[in-house]
């Protein structure tokens, strides 16, 4: 039996274009025989481990991203709100940990249905999911109730889980990222490479050898 192919998403609910990745991930055809797994890690970390200056602390670039986000947003029809979240860049620790917490103590799917409510939160309804109150209520809405929200806030206090985010930013590095979204891909042949950013999805797509064909989706007609 052929391998299905595979890919490792990494991403931080800060980042823009790791969300419209997600989004399309999720949503588009395209890669519904992908088997695709979603990792959180800290972006600030990771910025820190490559000596690499944010994006909205770089002159002119702090004003495209804006501009940029809301075109790819456009392209593959993305919900997204049409001004910054209010004091953005937040600090994403908080958040990043519960979801690390998540990831190594549940399955994707838990994963999964917190992503889809954060992000929904966050960059399509421009709530501060950063603010412990607003933490709380929206991973009560997506994980089952108050009692289970509680519980992987908790958690997210814990050195393991802690340590777990740690481990997972260490790992995107490892495996050649600077920056959000990474894509981690492994085709059929077990050919592994990684991809950064939204604006390289048709590279993945090729090396995946997935047919564009089945998606529908314009917005592909905006990429490599």
């Amino acid at each position: 039996m052929v391998p299905k192919p595979k890919i490792t998403l990494y991403l931080d609910t800060v980042s823009p274009f790791a969300y419209e990745a997600y989004h399309i991930l999720r949503n588009d055809p395209i890669f519904k025989n992908v088997d695709i797994k979603y990792v959180p890690i800290f972006l600030g970390g990771l910025m820190n481990k490559c000596s690499n200056t944010p994006p909205i602390k770089i002159k002119n670039k702090d004003k495209w991203i804006n501009v940029e986000r809301l075109r790819w947003a456009h392209a593959f029809s993305v919900p997204i709100v049409t001004d910054m979240p209010p004091n953005f860049p937040p600090n994403t620790l908080p958040v990043q940990r519960v979801l690390a917490g998540i990831e190594a103590s549940q399955s994707q799917s838990a994963v999964i249905a917190a992503l889809d409510a954060l992000y929904k939160a966050f960059w399509a309804v421009g709530q501060p999911i950063y603010e412990p109150a607003q933490l709380r209520s929206v991973l009560a809405s997506s994980l089952g109730g108050e009692e289970a929200a509680d519980k992987v806030l908790g958690a997210s206090q814990t050195a393991e889980v802690k340590q777990r985010l740690v481990e997972n930013t260490d790992k995107a590095f490892a495996e050649g990222a600077f920056g959000l979204p990474w894509f981690t891909c492994t085709n059929t042949k077990g050919e592994t490479e990684g991809f950064w950013g939204v604006d390289h999805l048709g590279q993945v797509v090729q090396f995946l050898g997935l047919d564009k064909g089945v998606s529908g989706n314009g917005g592909w007609k905006s990429v490599l």
